[in-house]
């Protein structure tokens, strides 16, 4: 959330910022609820010398007999515990809800991030690789002869709806082998750590990642509070939860494979067909933890950690900067990596790598203690796909497809298939 000091120092400025993302004004209704909340602090403090003079006036009333102004003490002494309740809970309740009115606004983008409404706006910065010459028409994943047999929606909708789906041999393999791949890439040359998180978290950790309280519907929640989470970018960031750490032991670098849950809350009729928007998939997250002068390093560093394996896996991909407009709630600037699908004939999503700043850690207040000394300062935190592993499956399989419904696999994914090097187009490795 946001810096009440920074708001009161410049409030045209935070409402600049926040016209760039399309919010309107809000710092004449932060500062009011501001001012109150300090006035009653100040007034309950007022009363508080008075009530503890009163106390001690009263004894010496009492000593000298003078009963009336004993009396007349004793009842201010009341009267100003009461008001000293009373004003404090008043502010306690605009502090409150000073905290949901910033908890609800979203971060302040770079100065360097594009202006823009939507993602009409977000600038391609470069591209790698060139899309595959193909001399029949491809087709999308799941149109694939050799990719049918293992990719079966009719049971996964009568086990759990739409937008699941159910892999089996081959094509199974090739996905578990793909999160393999990532995480052994980026343990072992990208020098990130590996981890392995709950998928059910408490409510506070949704808080601490922006989750909460805003996207409440895109998740989901167990009837005892657990949340189910949408990305380990939840659990890795919040490791650093009241924490407070050496600016020696900065950065911290994780990677973890987990499941994911979404509710995919407003995006009916929307890539509907095949496994490219489901409510539960996989993906190998990447979460750094530094300081706020290297996050800038750090994102450039995420991204190319990112790019490394669909550079490695030959897959064509561009990289766009997102505009004000397009941006996530919690980033300060993102860079999507967008991978080449033949099937549809264009650029899609398949990893998103952003900085959020100080803004996460100010929610879940993780700090570090700067080397030069002082007071402990808050963190910067960074979150990036490193890749979605379904998507990812998506984009080998329709850019390996040939023309008999079979698919050739990326080389670097044969050691982890014992060898095998293609999708037959009767769906079984070989």
């Amino acid at each position: 959330m946001h810096d009440i000091r920074i708001i009161r120092e410049a409030p045209e400025a935070f409402d600049r910022a926040l016209s760039r993302r399309g919010v309107a004004p809000m710092s004449s209704q932060i500062l009011a609820l501001d001012n109150d909340r300090r006035a009653k602090i100040l007034a309950a403090e007022t009363a508080q010398a008075d009530q503890n003079k009163a106390s001690k006036d009263v004894g010496a009333a009492k000593a000298r007999g003078d009963d009336a102004e004993f009396e007349r003490l004793r009842a201010l002494v009341a009267e100003k515990k009461a008001e000293i309740a009373r004003l404090h809970a008043e502010a306690a309740t605009e502090d409150g809800a000073l905290r949901d009115l910033l908890m609800g606004l979203p971060n302040m983008v770079l100065d360097e991030i594009p202006d823009g409404a939507d993602e009409d706006a977000n600038q391609e910065i470069r591209r790698w690789g060139s899309p595959r010459a193909f001399d029949f028409a491809p087709v999308e994943h799941f149109e694939i002869a050799g990719v049918k047999p293992g990719m079966d929606f009719e049971t996964a909708s009568k086990l759990s709806g739409s937008r699941f789906v159910v892999l089996k041999g081959a094509v199974t393999r090739v996905h578990r082998a793909l999160a393999q791949f990532m995480v052994d890439t980026h343990v072992e040359e990208h020098d990130l750590t590996e981890t392995w998180t709950p998928v059910l978290v408490k409510e506070d950790a949704m808080y601490g990642t922006n989750q909460l309280p805003k996207f409440a519907e895109d998740s989901y929640q167990t009837t005892n509070g657990w949340w189910l989470i949408p990305t380990s970018e939840v659990t890795m960031t919040n490791f650093a939860a009241g924490e407070i750490y050496e600016e020696s032991q900065l950065p911290i670098r994780m990677t973890a494979a987990t499941h994911c849950f979404r509710s995919e809350a407003g995006s009916a009729g929307k890539d509907t067909s095949g496994m490219l928007r489901q409510h539960q998939f996989e993906k190998v997250e990447m979460v750094t933890l530094c300081t706020p002068e290297t996050a800038l390093a750090e994102h450039a560093r995420m991204t190319g950690c990112a790019e490394a394996i669909l550079q490695k896996l030959g897959l064509p991909y561009r990289v766009v900067v997102l505009c004000a407009g397009d941006i996530g709630f919690g980033a300060q600037k993102t860079h999507d990596l967008e991978v080449w699908l033949p099937g549809q004939n264009r650029y899609r999503e398949i990893s998103s790598v952003s900085t959020c700043g100080q803004f996460q850690a100010r929610r879940m207040n993780g700090r570090y203690r700067p080397a030069a000394g002082g007071k402990p300062e808050f963190l910067a935190t960074l979150n990036g796909s490193g890749l979605a592993v379904g998507r990812t499956l998506i984009a080998v399989l329709e850019n390996g497809q040939q023309a008999d419904g079979s698919v050739e696999l990326p080389a670097v994914l044969h050691p982890y298939l014992r060898g095998r090097t293609r999708i037959t187009a009767e769906g079984r490795l070989a």
